[in-house]
């Protein structure tokens, strides 16, 4: 079988410990099933741009463009500002390689406790619309340094943007238990919103088979901790899909297991995979990172390049580590280190 090329931006903090440990275990995975992956590694990060000035080199996009796949660990540190370590790689990639689909699931596993009552059953996916809403580009500040000094931000949909994103999450439910919820607040925002609402009906109607509903923001978030086992594909924009899978990622009992897919449904340029924790510069160097999340980032890599069989099997594994109070982390109340998890998952595998 040919190669697939893997673009690797370990990034910031813990990143470069999930990452490496990520590929152990996806290493284990690929060669059970014969895939074969080539890995390019990239030192774009925090560290890179206060030494030169920027996150990426200036053909960065364009060095990626040629790669099957990105898999990220993690940006951000101290001293550099989120806006800038996110809006000089992050974004940029998203955008350039229109990976309008944030694809996050959520589940309560075996051996994972949960912060709410009753949520063992919890299995959903949150949608999130990745490249236009509430995160566009268009806006400004005037005035700037006056006392009227003023800032505005512009929200963009377009009907292309919320039809795709709206098909993505039908057709996924329909793969799945059948149901999609939007998440809106068109009864406070008076124009985005209900054209948002308008467009995803329309795509419902497309789609008879699959049961849908829509739900404001507020009172979503409450049903995500009171009601979580009765959801099954979220689909919201940029801004509400962001809060909305942080939020889910807590309830599932711990942001450290949350991966997350920037997805192009064609595949005409290269998806993105990362664990969506963060850089955690609290903890960085000291061992103790859950991989889970960027295995579970690794296991949707695959199953886009089309190695069903093998991310299944890294699922599996991950399942088998989360059951057993041994290869737990400390963010799910185990000791383990993170190098005892990764051995647990390869071993596993083998």
């Amino acid at each position: 079988m040919t190669s697939q090329k893997i673009a690797v931006i370990p990034g910031d903090g813990i990143g470069t410990e999930v990452v490496s440990a990520a590929r152990e275990v996806l290493d284990a995975g690929c060669a059970k099933h014969g895939v074969t992956l080539e890995y390019t590694e990239f030192d774009w990060s925090c560290r890179r741009y206060e030494e030169q000035g920027a996150m990426m080199p200036p053909d960065g996009l364009e060095r990626l463009r040629g790669f099957d796949a990105i898999f990220l660990g993690a940006v951000g540190w101290p001293g550099v500002p989120d806006h800038v370590s996110l809006w000089g790689l992050l974004i940029p990639i998203r955008r350039t390689f229109r990976q309008y689909v944030n694809l996050r699931p959520i589940r309560v596993f075996d051996g994972v406790q949960s912060p709410l009552r009753g949520a063992e059953h919890v299995d959903f996916v949150v949608v999130r619309e990745n490249v236009e809403g509430e995160y566009s580009e268009v806006g400004g500040r005037v005035n700037r340094g006056f006392p009227d000094e003023a800032a505005i931000q512009e929200s963009i949909f377009t009907r292309v943007g919320v039809s795709r994103i709206a098909d993505f999450a039908f057709d996924l439910a329909a793969s799945r238990r059948g149901y999609v919820t939007s998440a809106t607040k068109s009864n406070g925002i008076v124009h985005t919103l209900p054209f948002w609402d308008e467009v995803v009906a329309e795509r419902a109607a497309q789609h008879p088979d699959v049961r849908f509903d829509s739900e404001h923001i507020d009172a979503l978030a409450a049903k995500f901790v009171l009601q979580p086992e009765r959801f099954d594909v979220v689909v919201g924009s940029n801004l509400f899909g962001d809060i909305l899978s942080d939020l889910a990622a807590a309830v599932a009992g711990s942001i450290g297991i949350a991966p997350s897919a920037n997805l192009d449904p064609t595949k005409q340029h290269p998806s993105m995979f990362e664990p969506v924790h963060g850089s955690a510069p609290d903890i960085a160097g000291q061992g103790v990172a859950n991989p889970v999340g960027a295995v579970w980032s690794a296991a949707l890599m695959l199953e886009h390049l089309g190695h069903a069989a093998a991310a299944a099997d890294v699922v599996a594994a991950m399942e088998a580590t989360l059951a057993k109070p041994e290869t737990r982390t400390a963010d799910l109340g185990g000791t383990a280190k993170t190098a005892d998890v990764t051995a647990a998952m390869v071993a596993h595998l083998r």
